[in-house]
């Protein structure tokens, strides 16, 4: 009887070890790269997803800031080829990928206030759609995209109408629409990686740059500019994408802890940078009194939004139906979320 007993208990606890090798077989490590450090508005949602993951299933998340696999190229490369599962990207670099995604470099299109483009990101068709078979096509899942922060320039001279950007130099992410806006500006477009661009306002080669406020006070890049202009003619959009093969190779289950990771970390990012603005610029100019801040006038950006309908009508003319198709979405989108 004893052995009887012993040997089921045997046979249990072999099963309980067969079942749980099975079981940690199952649990994976996943890859996540992002354009910027772990402090920053893509590294707090990096950060917030990962928790999510890992609270809710056996899987782990490593992440990989901006600089550990290369730049913006090299990490969207390795998510197209599975070496990555995750990566986050803006369609700044993915516009020569998938032009469509240019449109959010299209000036005045994207209203901003925050608690609209909140709504807007979350509930858009064109987003949550419409742009899911542009990625798929890329060999990409789009999980979600979410807004950064109100774009800023930054300058060596002051800014106060088109004319001020006469023959400046200003650097622009390797994105043909965004050259196109800058041209339009009157600027002189200089697309570069962004580890260039400290060295490249030190020496002069360019003398100008934009990103959202935050970005301006964590990677010092009021060090080498005197300053700060807003003209209202952008918010930085980003998307968060995992590579197609893996994603579509998920269980049910694993694809819904996915999802639901994106949509929480969505729901606190919204939040999050909502008064990130502000408080950064704060840091800017304590730290650099004599940084200049200028908010535009409704009359001195009167120039800014004539020069976007030549953007636009740009983007229509290298995206052809497709992306008017997307144009027009997101438009009526916007207007759907007003309230």
């Amino acid at each position: 009887m004893k052995s009887t007993v012993r040997a089921f208990f045997g046979g249990v606890a072999a099963s309980a070890i067969i079942i749980a090798s099975s079981l940690s077989a199952q649990a994976d490590s996943w890859k996540y790269a992002f354009e910027e450090s772990l402090t920053e508005v893509q590294g707090v949602y990096a950060t917030k997803f990962k928790e999510a993951i890992e609270a809710n299933s056996d899987h782990t998340i490593e992440l990989f800031p901006y600089g550990t696999l290369g730049e913006s190229a090299d990490i969207m490369e390795q998510a197209q080829a599975g070496i990555l599962q995750f990566v986050d990207q803006s369609p700044g670099f993915t516009g020569a990928l998938i032009p469509e995604a240019q449109v959010f470099f299209v000036p005045y299109l994207l209203p901003t206030d925050q608690d609209h483009l909140a709504r807007f990101y979350k509930q858009s068709k064109a987003i949550n759609e419409d742009f899911e078979g542009l990625y798929a096509d890329k060999g990409l899942e789009l999980l979600v995209m979410f807004p950064e922060g109100e774009v800023a320039m930054t300058t060596k001279s002051p800014v106060k109408s088109c004319a001020d950007l006469n023959e400046v130099k200003f650097r622009v992410m390797t994105n043909p629409l965004l050259v196109e806006s800058y041209k339009a500006f009157g600027a002189t477009p200089t697309p570069l990686p962004w580890g260039e661009v400290y060295g490249g306002l030190q020496t002069n080669i360019i003398q100008g740059q934009e990103n959202p406020t935050f970005f301006l006070f964590s990677t010092k890049i009021y060090e080498v500019t005197d300053h700060i202009t807003y003209t209202g003619h952008n918010n930085f959009t980003t998307a968060v994408m995992a590579n197609k093969d893996f994603y579509d190779g998920l269980s049910d289950a694993d694809k819904k802890v996915v999802e639901d990771a994106a949509a929480s970390a969505y729901d606190y990012i919204a939040e999050y940078q909502k008064s990130l603005a502000d408080s950064e610029l704060k840091k800017i100019t304590d730290a650099k009194p004599e940084m200049t801040v200028t908010v535009l006038t409704e009359e001195e950006r009167a120039c800014f939004k004539a020069a976007a309908a030549t953007v636009e009508a740009k983007f229509i003319e290298m995206t052809g139906d497709s992306g008017k198709a997307i144009l027009d979405q997101l438009k009526a989108d916007l207007e759907a979320t007003k309230n």
